[in-house]
């Protein structure tokens, strides 16, 4: 089924994308991608962003709208790749952005991410989350091993999947929007989380000697 996704603010506010909506295609719907940049707020503008499992691009291309320094697209399907290429060329941002055409759980491995805080979003096909979900826990600790302080990694996926497993599970907050699921995680600065540490030594001293 075709279908027009909008984009919903910034520079390209109004654009919209043409796409082919099937079982292993379901875009970021508009409500939950609105919820996104909100929450991420001050971490998009002037920075990188990651649309990782990019698809029809609209995730990344609406960071691009909203001030984002530059998109890199990460997607292996040839056809959509394609497609993306098309609405980057018709949208004339083709210098901001890179479409990185390869399997992301391969793609991982070699990345190198710039030396500066990013923003990472993740949307795997919801069938991953099942037949790949060992991989792509791997992934995320991947990520969250490479990236910068500062740094922010968000993963969509379907309520009701199992992500007890993701590394740092604690520090992921869970967003819930109908069907689907947000989870966010931030990469503290090490002077920021050794003065945690050092507070909740502190705090059990304290106990300690009380």
């Amino acid at each position: 089924m075709r279908t027009q996704l909008r984009i919903v603010a910034g520079s390209l506010r109004g654009r919209k994308l043409a796409c082919t909506v099937n079982t292993n295609l379901r875009p970021t719907p508009q409500m939950v991608r609105e919820a996104l940049f909100s929450i991420l707020g001050d971490a998009v503008p002037g920075r990188p962003f990651f649309d990782v499992f990019a698809g029809t691009g609209v995730v990344g291309l609406e960071a691009l709208s909203r001030g984002a320094a530059s998109v890199v697209f990460v997607e292996r399907d040839f056809r959509l790749s394609a497609e993306l290429e098309r609405h980057i060329a018709a949208f004339g941002v083709g210098a901001f952005t890179r479409i990185a055409r390869a399997d992301v759980y391969r793609w991982i491995e070699r990345w190198a991410p710039p030396a500066e805080p990013v923003a990472v979003f993740l949307s795997p096909p919801f069938a991953d989350y099942t037949r790949r979900l060992d991989e792509m826990l791997t992934l995320a600790g991947e990520l969250q091993t490479k990236i910068h302080p500062g740094s922010v990694v968000v993963l969509q996926s379907e309520r009701g999947v199992d992500l007890s497993g993701l590394p740092d599970h604690v520090n992921w907050e869970e967003r819930s929007y109908g069907r689907n699921q947000l989870y966010i995680w931030v990469k503290e600065s090490e002077g920021l989380a050794d003065s945690a540490e050092d507070a909740d030594e502190d705090e059990a001293h304290d106990a300690d000697a009380d």
